[in-house]
Formats: structure tokens, sequence, C-alpha cells
């Protein structure tokens, strides 16, 4: 696989494919691979930064982040996604390491909040967040909150 490089783009700096894209990889992860059957489009992508990773010119890697006060008192992010052909080969490690630096780059003094997978505890654990809450369901999936301090 290519070397990874990453774009954080507001919504509309995004071109119509590069919107495509993202929400294509969006449902092959989290509606099918998953099967998840939810509301992706959820009304906080057009406020939204979004991380995009990609091997050569293919979008492999996602998140999307949102401004204190937009989902959460401190800034957030989340559908933190890398396709199924990536894994393994530390893009997750680097797309986050890339979202949670635009974060403080743009909000130094904000906390960072996420609503992660409760099975990625331990990944997102490493990258210094901190469970906040109890495992509770979300999309018929268990998840839990944490939160990484202000940078």
């Amino acid at each position: 696989m290519d070397k990874f490089h990453f774009k954080a783009l507001a919504f509309n700096a995004l071109s119509i494919d590069e919107l495509y894209s993202l929400l294509q990889l969006r449902s092959e992860v989290f509606v099918v691979e998953q099967k998840c059957v939810y509301q992706d489009v959820d009304g906080f992508d057009q406020e939204a930064i979004h991380v995009c990773g990609y091997s050569g010119n293919e979008l492999v890697a996602y998140s999307r982040v949102l401004a204190p006060e937009a989902k959460y008192p401190g800034c957030s992010i989340g559908r933190v996604i890398t396709r199924h052909k990536a894994r393994g080969t530390g893009l997750g490690n680097a797309l986050l390491q890339e979202s949670i630096a635009y974060c403080h780059k743009q909000w130094p003094q904000a906390e960072i909040s996420l609503s992660a997978q409760e099975y990625l505890e331990e990944f997102y654990k490493r990258h210094g967040f901190e469970t906040e809450s109890a495992a509770y369901m979300e999309d018929g999936i268990p998840h839990i909150k944490m939160t990484k301090k202000a940078g």
C-alpha cells in the first residue's frame, strides 16, 4: 500500500467526488460490514472538518471532527474508519493522531470527546483517551464515551 497522506477539509471545500467517496466508505464499513442500519447522514457533516486519509488517490481512512459545542462541550472526533484492506498497516493510528493534532491546533483549550465502539477502548486509551461512561447501546452496538484532556 502506498504511503498515506491526509487532508482536512470543511464540508464546502469537499469536491463532489470526495463527498461521494467518504459517504461510500462510511456506508461500506458502518452499514454493510458492521450490519448496522442507522442514519449516517445526521446533519453534522455540514459543520464538520472531514479528515481524509489517502493511499495514492484512494480514500482509505476517514474521521469527522466537530468544534466545541457542536455535539459535546469540547470538540469531538467521530466516524473514525479505515477501509478493510488498509487495516493492520498503522493507518488507524495515523488517522487518529492527525485528527487529535487538528483538534489541538484549532481548539488548544478544549477537551476531545468521542463515542467509541466498546471493543476499541484500548485503542483509544493508547492515544490518551479516558473512559467516561459505562457501556451504552448506540445503533445496536455497545459504545462508551471517552475523553482526552486539552492539549
